[in-house]
This record gives structure tokens, sequence and C-alpha cells, in this order.
């Protein structure tokens, strides 16, 4: 088990060293970032000096490995844009993207395996196959077209939700949370079921397909055959063998969440780090962009890491594969 985890350690420290050359690539050849500083009028004095504060006049190498060690301590340098340091810019905007991934998450994890397990065990009745049409509806729709209509919808037409920001909010620590007061939980609601709704329908088809497929095996057969409860059979032998794939697809569907987030961020206007990548993207601030890409690929790697260790310990037939291959 210590050796599957260091060799998945090593491989997320590959994909990171990867991931962090795009970025420096980014940051080092997407255009000059002197010319984001300073003026049109500036002189080329001006301009080498600060060239050289930058240190953009070192090696191409030296600066790679400052980048790195930088980037390591999390220090992604200064937004041209808001002329702060661009971990700071960050820091204040992962709690919003982060609470709305979770609540996203949460919201497609509970739906999505209670809409699969009743599917699949009352799959003729007219209920199942409304959670089919739905899920069909989740998968097919665009995620801007889901909330524009729920803004219409609950925003516009009833008047019920925010149909923008993040209401009011409660400071704990460095973190903030809208989880505490009433307008918060409101403007949660509709940015939740935006960015979970394709999560949730993939979820429950999955749970759908995969509890279809363990009540037709033999285990189950037995099971009825020594006369246990269908309440145990449903749910303490084929639910518990549906969840094992689910965990793995849950995992980095969260990742996906998170990454995607800017299309629900952009048309809520969620200050979050989704939002401030697209008006990065606008300005054509490098280092928020680059600093992004690393945040979300660092996400995506522990989150992939943490799912295999998961995945060892949740299903006994992997766990003898790895004993075996260690």
């Amino acid at each position: 088990m210590l050796a599957f985890t260091l060799r998945r350690a090593v491989q997320a420290i590959g994909v990171m060293f990867a991931v962090g050359i795009i970025a420096f690539s980014m940051f080092r050849f997407a255009g000059d970032p002197v010319n984001q500083i300073v003026s049109i009028d500036t002189s080329a004095a001006e301009r080498e000096v600060v060239r050289k504060s930058l240190g953009l006049d070192d090696p191409v190498p030296l600066q790679f490995v400052r980048y790195f060690a930088d980037a390591a301590q999390f220090k992604f340098g200064v937004s041209y844009q808001f002329r702060q340091p661009v971990s700071t810019l960050l820091s204040e905007r992962m709690p919003a993207t982060l609470e709305l991934a979770i609540c996203a998450t949460v919201f497609a994890m509970v739906l999505g395996i209670l809409m699969g397990v009743y599917s699949a065990l009352k799959r003729d009745t007219v209920l199942a196959k409304l959670f089919q049409a739905v899920s069909l509806i989740g998968i097919s729709l665009p995620t801007f077209l889901i909330g524009i209509l729920l803004i219409y919808l609950f925003a516009v037409t009833l008047g019920w939700l925010p149909s923008f920001g993040r209401g009011e909010v409660v400071k704990l620590g460095w973190w903030t949370t809208g989880l505490l007061t009433l307008s918060g939980l409101k403007a949660l609601i509709m940015p939740s079921i935006t960015l979970g709704l394709f999560q949730m329908t993939l979820i429950m088809r999955l749970v759908r397909a995969e509890m279809l497929e363990v009540l037709r095996t033999d285990y189950i057969r037995f099971a009825r055959a020594r006369g246990l409860t269908t309440r145990a059979i449903h749910f303490g032998h084929a639910l518990k063998n549906t969840l094992i794939p689910v965990i793995t697809v849950a995992g980095l569907q969260f990742g996906s969440v998170i990454a995607f987030s800017i299309i629900t961020e952009t048309v809520f206007q969620w200050p979050g780090m989704g939002l401030l990548f697209v008006q990065a993207v606008q300005n054509v601030d490098i280092p928020i962009m680059a600093a992004y890409l690393l945040m979300v690929s660092l996400i995506f790697v522990t989150i992939n890491l943490v799912v295999d260790i998961l995945y060892t310990v949740v299903d006994p037939r992997l766990r003898a594969t790895v004993g075996r291959a260690a």
C-alpha cells in the first residue's frame, strides 16, 4: 500500500512539473509583460528598469528555476490589472469557489444516488421514467442556458432568489462563508443547481446502470436464497458495491466542478476564482492565468491521488492486486 501511494505521488509530481512548464511558457513567452505594466509613452530606459526588476533579463533557465521555487511557496507574482499579489487575489476568491463547488457536489451526490437507486429498483414506474427524462435534460442543456433559465424563472418572474452576487457573507478568519446568512443561502441555491445538475445526472445514470448490473450477479441470488430481506440485499449488498465506481467518478467530477465553475460564476457574477480568471483573460493578465492553471491542476492531481487511495481501501480486489504488485 505504501509503495502504491509513493508511486502515485511521484506520478502526481511529474504531472505538476509538466503543468508548471506550460504555465511558465505562458508567463514567459505569451507577450511582453512589461507592455502590460507600463504605459505606451514610457521610455526605453524606464522599460529596462522594470524588466530588470521583474528578472526578465536573466537567462531563461534561471527564470524557470525561480518561477518553480516561487510557485512552490504559492508566490505567483503581481497582477497586471489589480496591482496586487496574485496569491492574495486567489486566497480572497477561493472560499467562494470552494463553497460553491462543495454545495454543488453535495447536491449532485445526494440527489444523483437517490434518483439512481430508485430508477434501478422501480424502473417501470412513472417517477423513474421522469428521472430518466430529467437526466437527459441535464446532460443535453449547456450550463449557461440552465443558469439563464433559472434566473428568468426564480429571479425575474417569481422574484424569490437573487440573480447575481454572493449575498451577505460572514468572515471566519481568512475564510468567508454565506452559509450562515439568509441572503447568502438564497444566493447559493441557483448557482449550486446550475453547476451540479450535469454531475447529478451523470451520477444518477451511473448508479442506475451499476445497480442493475450488480442485481444480476450471483452473490445477490445467493443472498436471496439465504432468505435475506429485500432491504438488506438492496442497500447492504447491492448499493455498497455500486458505490465503488461512483467514488472515482465523484472525485474526478469535484475537480471538474472547480475547473468549470468559470461559466456558472460568470452567469451569476459569483465572486470566485473562475470569474477572476475570465477577467484575467479579458485583460491579458498572464500571472493570474498561469496561477489559475497551476491551482486547478494541483486540485485535480490531489483529488486523483486521494481517489486512488480510497479506491484501494474500498475495493478489496484492487487492494490484493496492489499488494501482489508491491
